[in-house]
């Protein structure tokens, strides 16, 4: 697993006479961590969808290491790119460990069986999002969030220089959602994810990208672009950010505009 070069230049998407997305550019350089935050609806997940493959842009383009990625053979494009969708509308009837090694799929001719080094790399994968324990329960009879982190480790299996992620701590309690994104920071590979935490996306990514209504408010360094003014311009709440003593990062706490109601200091919440 080696980094990768992703360049989005000018995109556009269309669905209908609707844009999606609009002239958006993001840039990661190899080895980065890059976060797209937003409110619902601002095309996050829409311009994830243009990097694997599944919207095809209607203007610009998406290069990966230089090369336009709808030009490439989809066997190179699985070897180099790997997603982990927000709905995957997956309900495989297969075991974990079966369904993490379809990861290894895009490495082998049909009919290959799993090699030594396949087998390694996928209880290596399954380790790093701690479902081992998982490892022959069926899929299907899982949870949302033991599913969420089975088919992470399938994106990890797969050895791509590129991983992009639309939520990929959704459904994951606390622990979990720290312990995936600590080993999504640790890969040699470069990493493009959609966040709705910001707190973590200030964190975790090295480059923020901020949508809004389908195109970009502020991109570059979280302690340089999460503000009060940008987190009431863009998401139309009232917040304080502070740089977290222990972490260095921005922490964001969102205040509600209007006090609690009288009385509630006090335990009366009558509604009479």
């Amino acid at each position: 697993m080696t980094a990768t070069e992703l360049i989005i230049d000018g995109v556009t998407l269309t669905a209908g006479a609707h844009r999606l997305i609009d002239d958006v550019s993001v840039t990661a350089r190899p080895g980065e961590v890059i976060g797209v935050v937003g409110p619902n609806g601002s095309g996050k997940s829409s311009l994830l969808r243009a990097v694997y493959r599944v919207l095809r842009p209607a203007a610009g383009h998406v290069r990966v290491d230089g090369t336009d990625a709808w030009s490439l053979p989809v066997r190179r494009l699985a070897r180099t790119v790997a997603a982990v969708v927000q709905e995957s509308g997956a309900d495989f009837d297969l075991s974990v460990r079966e369904v993490v090694a379809m990861g290894r799929t895009p490495h082998k001719r049909l009919l290959d069986g799993d090699t030594p080094e396949d087998a390694d790399l996928i209880e290596k994968a399954l380790d790093a999002v701690d479902a081992t324990d998982l490892s022959h329960r069926t899929f299907n009879q899982l949870s949302g969030g033991e599913r969420q982190r089975v088919l992470i480790a399938r994106a990890l299996a797969q050895q791509p220089s590129l991983l992009v992620l639309d939520e990929p701590t959704n459904h994951l309690d606390i622990r979990h959602q720290l312990d995936i994104l600590t080993t999504l920071r640790r890969l040699p590979a470069t990493v493009l994810l959609a966040l709705h935490d910001l707190n973590l996306a200030a964190y975790y990514c090295d480059r923020l990208y901020v949508l809004r209504d389908g195109t970009v408010t502020a991109a570059g360094r979280p302690a340089d672009i999460l503000t009060p003014h940008l987190l009431d311009e863009v998401y139309g709440v009232t917040s304080e950010v502070t740089i977290h003593p222990r972490t260095g990062a921005p922490q964001v706490t969102f205040l509600p505009r209007e006090p609690h109601p009288a009385g509630s200091a006090n335990g009366d919440h009558s509604l009479s």
